[in-house]
């Protein structure tokens, strides 16, 4: 019945362990992407598009970037130290 484990939490299955994911490598990916398009922005504004609002939005991304890189590498360096 797969209304049982609802019903009767003994019947359920165990959760899965969790993924070990390095975030390091995500918020510097997402931060080097933003970085890209910053650039492409700049060289659009620069042949006389608008695109003060992109501009603004990747300015935003790197900016947003590089602070998780930094809270990363404080909670890794915490977690480290927890683990001890």
């Amino acid at each position: 019945m797969k209304l049982a484990p609802i019903f009767d939490p003994d019947v359920r299955r165990p959760s899965p362990k969790p993924v070990q994911v390095d975030l390091r490598k995500i918020f510097l990916f997402g931060t080097v992407v933003w970085t890209l398009v910053l650039a492409v922005m700049a060289v659009l504004k620069l042949i006389g598009f608008e695109t003060t609002k992109p501009l603004i939005v990747c300015l935003s991304g790197v900016g947003v970037g590089i602070l998780l890189i930094v809270w990363e590498h404080f909670n890794r360096w915490d977690y480290r130290r927890l683990a001890e």
